[in-house]
């Protein structure tokens, strides 16, 4: 493979496992790319330099892929090359719309290109081009092409096949990692990877298997052609760490990787990563904001492990069979509002995490906003949409109108990465525009933090939020609580404390609730009047006498007060 690793700076890579406040750039490797090939293989009989080749190509194809010249590697999609630079040439304005050019495929409108590659997607429907499948609805399908990826440190938890789809790409790697089947190869000297979303189990019409995504890349594989790209020098990914020297007077938290006790996949403990993947800002718009689990803190759900004490009263005590923690069924709970943050990537959920020590676990991180709004004293959990979420980067948004997730992606010399949000209202998302194609700025304000699981009211009261990165197996989730730290200590203007094994643990601070709906105050006098003396801290409940001659109204029968279930967070 012609590949070579980058050593960003001796100042920012360590050999060892990063200690307490240490953080550390990603480790990259760096393409080589075969430019001459490249060219060849667009104009087998051209003399000319490969810049001089491929220029007039990336210019013809930008009609539909806007910024397509910006690629440092070659771009490689499923398009009838000779075809559209024909069209392109001659003024048609068929290019910049028609399908026809892309045979069973459709271009969506997340194209991408930069220092770093390019990423784009193409939609297609099976039975519209006779596969039988018993998943009825439209599947996308993903490429990128990279000029360095990310060399993480196990595990990986994927399965790794040698699969022969095309005769024009040879030595395929077939790869099951995290909901996707991915297709790894190389071609002049740069790592692509072909991936689409699929499970691995028995045929069914909510879901792609597997086997049938094999159909679908097949026919991909079999329209992929050079489509453009610029022949240029890959510069080293630089990413400078710097901290905030003022320590804050409040901003605790606990190290990557640890945990509330006994709340990972079997228990296990979380993934110890002091990496700062990328710069990027905050994703709650305003601070204070808090990284807190949402299942083994107060009114969490214990995520199917099991609870002791019933939960659906308000201030109902229980506990979760995994530790025995203490909890109160109060979403307004003062430990869900304040500091320290604790790292929840790898918290039990049955969703597949190669970086995950079992492989399985929570796909990111979950955090609240400043405070809690209640409807009224005697609500239990927070009211939606009360505290804004901004853009992490400058980027492309990826999203299908009415998706739960949405994806923001950004290229650059220095990175290369997706960020993914959850639980915002997918309605307003739709309404907002905010679907694949539309570009955002860093800090924009995108939505507000919902409530939002499969339905309103599905979840609590929180951002989902994860980051992905590319690798020679495509891309996968990693533990972004290291950057989310440095992030924040950018946007407050300190540095955090961290809690290490073995410090007692800070006391909960108070912070009572905004409530929306305050119950009337009873006028001081009248409530000393009727209540005994003794009790005046906490007045008595009066009971209505009952007339004599009057029977006594039937009981009403008591409302039960259902609890929606708490919706799987990940994407």
């Amino acid at each position: 493979m012609l590949l070579k690793r980058s050593v960003l700076s001796a100042a920012l890579i360590f050999a060892l496992p990063a200690s307490a406040q240490e953080f550390q750039a990603p480790r990259v490797l760096l393409s080589t790319v075969d430019w001459s090939a490249a060219a060849k293989a667009a104009a087998p009989d051209a003399n000319g330099e490969p810049a001089e080749v491929l220029g007039p190509l990336s210019k013809a194809l930008s009609a539909r892929f806007p910024g397509i010249e910006k690629s440092t590697v070659p771009v490689l999609l499923p398009v009838d090359v000779a075809a559209f630079r024909k069209d392109a040439e001659a003024g048609n304005t068929d290019t910049k719309t028609a399908d026809k050019y892309f045979g069973e495929f459709s271009p969506s409108k997340l194209f991408l290109a930069g220092p770093a590659g390019y990423d784009a997607t193409f939609w297609v429907t099976p039975k519209d081009i006779g596969l039988k499948f018993a998943y009825p609805k439209p599947v996308e399908v993903e490429i990128t092409g990279a000029a360095f990826v990310y060399d993480l440190e196990g595990p990986d938890h994927e399965q790794v096949f040698t699969k022969e789809l095309s005769a024009k790409f040879p030595g395929l790697k077939r790869i099951l990692r995290e909901g996707h089947v991915r297709y790894a190869f190389e071609r002049f000297g740069v790592p692509y990877v072909v991936s689409i979303q699929c499970y691995d189990r028995r045929p069914s019409k909510r879901f792609l298997i597997c086997r049938d995504a094999d159909q679908v890349a097949e026919k991909f594989f079999n329209r992929l052609e050079l489509a453009g790209g610029t022949p240029s020098q890959i510069a080293q990914p630089k990413l400078e760490i710097a901290r905030p020297e003022r320590s804050s007077d409040d901003f605790t938290y606990y190290g990557p990787g640890d945990l509330i006790p006994s709340s990972g996949w079997k228990k296990m403990p979380g993934r110890v990563d002091y990496t700062v993947y990328t710069l990027l800002r905050f994703p709650i718009a305003n601070a204070p904001a808090y990284i807190k689990s949402q299942s083994f803190n107060p009114w969490g759900d214990c995520y199917r492990s099991g609870k002791t004490g019933k939960i659906g009263k308000k201030d109902s005590p229980y506990r979760c069979k995994v530790n025995d923690i203490p909890l109160t069924f109060n979403e307004a709970a003062p430990a869900n509002f304040t500091y320290p943050w604790r790292d929840n990537f790898c918290e039990l959920r049955d969703f597949h995490v190669g970086q995950c020590p079992g492989g399985y676990g929570h796909q990111g991180q979950d955090m609240r906003p400043a405070n809690c709004v209640l409807f009224n004293e005697g609500a239990d959990r927070c009211q939606p949409y009360q505290h804004t979420v901004a853009a992490v980067h400058d980027g492309l948004v990826w999203r299908t109108p009415g998706n739960l997730g949405a994806f923001i992606l950004w290229n650059t010399a220095n990175e290369h990465l997706r960020a993914a949000y959850l639980h915002m209202n997918p309605n307003f998302m739709d309404e907002d525009g905010l679907v694949t194609g539309r570009t955002v700025s860093e800090g924009e304000i995108i939505g507000k933090v919902a409530t939002y699981g499969d339905y309103e009211n599905g979840t609590s009261y929180h951002l989902h939020f994860a980051l992905q990165v590319f690798t020679r197996s495509g891309w996968v989730w990693v533990n972004p609580y290291a950057s989310l730290v440095a992030s924040y200590e950018r946007l407050i203007g300190a540095r955090g404390r961290e809690i290490k094994p073995g410090d007692p643990p800070p006391a909960i601070a108070d912070k009572p609730p905004t409530i929306l709906n305050p119950s009337p105050v009873a006028d001081a006098s009248a409530q000393a009047e009727k209540a005994p003396a003794a009790q005046a801290e906490k007045p008595a409940k009066v009971k209505k006498p009952v007339e004599a001659k009057k029977k006594k109204p039937p009981k009403k029968k008591k409302p039960v007060r259902r609890r929606r279930k708490i919706q799987d967070d990940e994407l």
